[in-house]
């Protein structure tokens, strides 16, 4: 067929030109595969030590494989360690081959941002407040275990757009564990409140520009503010998560309405002060102004506040939480350099691809890698950035695709793992993969016509 000739040749030209470019989609492409089989390696190695260990964690294979993709530059022939140094500090290939600075701000603010803002939300006043905030809402609703499961599963994937999606996944899942899980439902419900959770969350970030880790990989690049993204994706967002509630509540209503309460175990915890609750949100605001005006030195000074803040008032704090957001941040990092040297074939690919084919194409690519690497991958082709209903609806098709994909697999969004992580002891200890998949299939399908339709 022309079009299959027409693309192999392009390829071969690309990789006549430059032959380290198909030996660093070949490292790419060895780090998703590690990535999907990282769940059995944490098994394996658990008893084996925290060097081992660290193979099976799925944020840190991105940047381990970085590290083998940088060494493979520096010894390259016509390469070496000025081409790698360069490439390592800006993530710009074509500027480390011409032995400039890459132009325009850093690529590494997202995922500094990204840390940040993790280890900001997970703070234990806006925990608290999130937590008061939506527990008032569902005893307004009589406070029953399905009062609990509809606004949890409704309210916080949305607040996700204000507080981040790792935040939001943190405050329902450990708020379900304790008002909804206790309670004994069955195993299907167990499993289907599961996929619900992840696909909502996934998609309740994208009311604005800096919540969504598959958004935010691109919203800089492409210019995207929060009126677009919220113009673009948040009718789309709501209606999946309404219509996703309302299907599953209809199918379990007789199990929901049948569980009763269980008794509250929370520990009583000294009042957290207005002060330093308006004192945290302010400084995840001041975290959210300064990634817009890319200034990194800015971020970090707001977060050396935050933990001078946090260190101040130990009474209403808890340990800081830097671990996940460190190697959620690890992982974007590590995907700016994989990802910033696979725009010779991923151009060609998507470009061939019409909307549908395109929005399809990124949903079930979600499912077996994080959502942020298809979307980071996609903002590496030119044309995408390119003014003109034509790239716009592209563009709108592969996050659209990223977003809804985001439920299907522990892997397939990075919040999905903390919330896995809270939410294993009521599954026994583990989550089945394939139960999980076959019960959020249903929720994706909806948020793929959903994002696809209502813009």
């Amino acid at each position: 067929m022309p079009a299959a000739a027409s693309l192999s040749t392009e390829l071969a030209a690309a990789a006549a030109a430059d032959a380290f470019l198909p030996v660093a989609s070949g490292v790419f492409a060895l780090a998703i595969l590690h990535a999907f089989a990282a769940p059995a390696i944490a098994r394996a190695t658990r008893r084996r030590g925290p060097c081992w260990h660290l193979l099976g964690e799925v944020e840190a294979v991105f940047a381990l494989w970085a590290v083998v993709l940088l060494l493979l530059l520096a010894f390259w022939p016509g390469k070496g360690w000025a081409v790698a140094g360069r490439y390592a500090a800006g993530g710009d290939y074509a500027a480390a081959l011409g032995g400039v600075a890459p132009p325009g701000p850093s690529k590494y603010n997202e995922p500094l941002f990204v840390f940040l803002i993790m280890a900001l939300a997970s703070a234990r006043p806006v925990l608290a407040w999130a937590g008061r905030l939506l527990g008032a809402v569902a005893r307004g609703f009589g406070g029953s275990p399905a009062a609990h499961w509809a606004v949890l599963l409704t309210l916080a994937p949305l607040l996700g757009s204000l507080i981040t999606e790792p935040a939001a996944m943190t405050i329902a899942a450990l708020l379900l564990a304790r008002r909804f899980f206790a309670c004994g439902p069955s195993e299907p419900l167990k499993y289907a409140t599961l996929a619900l959770l992840f696909v909502n969350v996934s998609v309740g970030g994208a009311l604005t520009s800096f919540a969504a880790p598959p958004i935010v990989m691109v919203a800089g690049r492409w210019g995207w503010g929060w009126a677009d993204v919220a113009g673009g994706f948040g009718l789309g967002a709501v209606a999946t998560i309404l219509l996703g509630n309302a299907a599953f509540f209809l199918v379990f209503r007789r199990q929901l309405r049948a569980l009763r309460s269980a008794p509250d175990e929370a520990a009583d915890e000294s009042a957290i002060p207005g002060w330093l609750t308006v004192a945290h949100l302010a400084l995840m605001a001041w975290t959210v102004a300064t990634l817009a005006a890319h200034q990194a030195v800015l971020m970090g000074g707001g977060f050396v506040v935050f933990v001078v803040l946090t260190k101040a008032t130990p009474r209403w704090q808890d340990p800081l939480r830097l671990r996940g957001p460190l190697l959620v941040g690890c992982f974007l990092a590590g995907l700016v350099l994989l990802g910033g040297l696979q725009g010779w074939w991923i151009g060609p690919v998507l470009l061939r691809l019409g909307e549908g084919a395109l929005l399809g194409f990124a949903t079930v690519l979600t499912a077996f890698n994080d959502n942020a690497a298809i979307t980071y991958l996609a903002a590496q082709v030119p044309a995408l950035a390119e003014p003109g209903p034509v790239a716009a609806t592209l563009r709108h098709a592969v996050v659209a695709g990223a977003l809804a994909g985001g439920g299907l697999t522990v892997i397939a969004n990075a919040p999905n793992p903390a919330g896995q992580s809270i939410l294993a002891p009521c599954f026994g200890g583990a989550v089945s993969p394939w139960k999980l998949a076959l019960w959020a299939l249903g929720p994706t399908l909806l948020a793929v016509a959903c994002l696809g339709l209502l813009r």
